[in-house]
């Protein structure tokens, strides 16, 4: 690990593994905070005003070295003109640089190739620079990297060109991430769940959150829909958002439902319930759309449970 650069040091892991990882003290013998070489570093003094909050900076490996090493109008400036370029607002520039503070010490044209490469994918200047903003590692990724991972989501879930790249906007980190947790959820949702490969594009497509998700509670939850509330695959492919809801709250609210002889989820029926309806309202709603019951009827009833 010690001596890899830190771009390629990101090169396989994802953006919060990379967060994890707690860099040595930085000059030892001197001081192991930032803080310390501010009155001393114009360059880190400049970052403070940005808003770069050093302290988180100095956790992520090399990166305090690497500001120590830099110069503000030498090396700096320019990422700082180019990623505005990019998009990324003034008072989004701190907290950027203070996830990514690696971008800093990368070469400006490949930078710019990388950008460059987006585009000539089609992706538009706004959908960049959303992008950009919420996977701040993106950019430190080769245009390689970025067109293999491009190619795997559009081969894998069999998508269009546009829906691949909706894809990726909606969720970038799919571009920065591992590939490994993705890939076994996507055999968890067609092997152990039995989703057909067109409703797995379809609810991938819906909520690209469920590639990410933690496995466990990917079946956790799909056990109790399908198998105790006997929800069919076609209808959980419908509302696949139900997956990215609390376990604790379908089942609060499912048991309640059942309670008042409400649960209804066959929408041939005349009571039908969506499931979207059974997540997403706030408490109350719920209670007096849905369950036609008052807040205090479902209190009461929870602590029964």
């Amino acid at each position: 690990w010690d001596d890899i650069p830190p771009s390629f040091a990101l090169e396989e892991i994802s953006e919060e593994e990379a967060v994890q990882i707690i860099a040595e003290p930085l000059v030892p013998l001197q001081s192991s905070t930032l803080r310390d070489y501010v009155d001393h570093s114009e360059t880190l003094e400049k970052l403070v005003h940005l808003g770069v909050d050093l302290s988180k900076v100095e956790k992520r490996q090399k990166a305090g070295q690497l500001l120590l090493t830099l110069d503000f109008e030498k090396d700096i400036k320019k990422i700082l003109l180019f990623l505005k370029d990019v998009g990324i607002e003034d008072n989004q520039l701190g907290p950027f640089l203070t996830k990514n503070p690696y971008i800093l010490g990368e070469d400006l044209e490949a930078l710019e190739t990388r950008v460059a490469y987006l585009k000539s994918k089609k992706f538009g200047k706004a959908e960049i620079a959303q992008m950009v903003s919420r996977a701040p590692y993106l950019l430190l990724f080769s245009v390689e990297r970025l067109d293999n991972r491009l190619g795997f989501f559009k081969n894998e879930l069999g998508l269009s060109v546009k829906k691949t790249k909706d894809l990726v906007i909606r969720l970038p980190r799919l571009l920065t991430g591992k590939l490994e947790p993705v890939k076994e959820n996507l055999q968890v949702c067609e092997i152990e769940l039995g989703f057909q490969r067109n409703e797995i594009q379809q609810i991938v497509y819906k909520t690209p959150k469920i590639l990410t998700a933690s496995k466990k509670r990917l079946k956790q939850t799909f056990d109790y829909l399908h198998n105790i509330m006997g929800i069919p695959h076609h209808m959980l492919t419908r509302f696949p958002q139900v997956f990215n809801s609390k376990l604790l709250r379908i089942r609060e609210r499912h048991m309640f439902l059942a309670f008042l002889g409400r649960a209804q989820y066959d929408p041939t029926q005349p009571s039908y319930i969506s499931l979207d309806q059974l997540v997403s309202l706030p408490d109350e709603v719920f209670c007096t759309e849905i369950a036609k019951a008052s807040m205090q009827d479902f209190e009461n009833f929870l602590k029964t449970l």
